[in-house]
């Protein structure tokens, strides 16, 4: 970073897994429960909001 400069540089990488089938069914199992759980809470918040007109915050959400 050059002396009194605000730039920042951001650097990523890319990455390619070949899983082997036993692992990718585990990713697969990963992914799945944690897509039903968003639904979940997703769902618990909508009907929070339809029911009082308030949605829960992520603080009560992550605590309760």
């Amino acid at each position: 970073m050059i002396e009194g400069d605000n730039m920042q540089i951001l650097k990523g990488y890319i990455f390619r897994m070949y899983p082997t089938k036993e692992q990718e069914a585990l990713i697969n199992k990963t992914i799945g429960c944690s897509r039903f759980i968003y639904n979940h809470f997703l769902d618990d918040k909508i009907k929070e909001y339809k029911e009082t007109g308030k949605s829960k915050s992520a603080y009560y959400l992550h605590n309760h």
